[in-house]
């Protein structure tokens, strides 16, 4: 890529991966799908999540989200609608489903589902949006096309984020076994709904942090 150094791709995956690696909203929630629908649903929900930072990626690189910063309405709608999904989805993991058992749904419509809630989950995130306004223009080069750059670094950050989400719904779906206890399987699922909880507050109020 002439537009961008190995250098840069290679310095940025590496900063990716570690912001990766610190809990958030979309680690519990495959975290906690996985554990208790398994990996399809797990996977169904990590491309979801994939195509939502992709999309604000690309919105980063045409200016939308400059936009939605200057607007405190739009930043406001955007904050407050990410929290109550996370809770909604909190809540959900809580009393568990059983819409999805072969006797009540199709495969194919669980997994647009859990496509669907991964891809509404990081739409509203503003923090998807922060990462790539606050961390993303230090690899940027203003000498270079910088839409293209933009793009560039926009698909290694969303391939970086698959693979964890990837890893973190293959080692959720191997503990399922452990889990086939009725009173383990609950506990498991609660606990990581409560930490779900835990990280919509916390997206709360440093979001809110931001917005003034």
């Amino acid at each position: 890529m002439t537009f961008i150094s190995f250098g840069t791709l290679l310095t940025f995956a590496v900063t990716c991966l570690l912001v990766e690696l610190t809990p958030g909203p979309n680690m519990a929630y495959l975290a906690v799908l996985s554990a208790s629908k398994g990996r399809r649903a797990g996977f169904g929900a990590t491309l979801g999540v994939a195509l939502g930072l992709l999309v604000v990626g690309l919105a980063v690189a045409l200016g939308l989200t400059a936009l939605v910063a200057s607007s405190r309405t739009l930043y406001e709608a955007l904050r407050w609608g990410g929290v109550l999904y996370l809770l909604w989805l909190a809540y959900e993991g809580w009393r568990g489903e059983e819409e999805t058992s072969p006797g009540n749904a199709t495969v194919a419509v669980s997994d647009s589902k859990y496509f669907t809630r991964g891809l509404i989950t990081n739409l509203l995130n503003p923090k998807a949006g922060v990462f790539y306004i606050a961390i993303l223009p230090r690899f940027v080069d203003e000498a270079r096309p910088l839409a293209a750059q933009a793009v560039a670094l926009s698909v290694v950050y969303v391939t970086v984020a698959t693979l964890v989400h990837s890893t973190i719904v293959l080692l959720a779906d191997a503990a399922r076994p452990w889990l086939e206890d009725q009173r383990r399987s609950t506990a498991v699922r609660r606990t990581l709904s409560l930490l779900l909880v835990g990280i919509a507050l916390w997206l709360f109020f440093t979001t809110r942090q931001i917005s003034n």
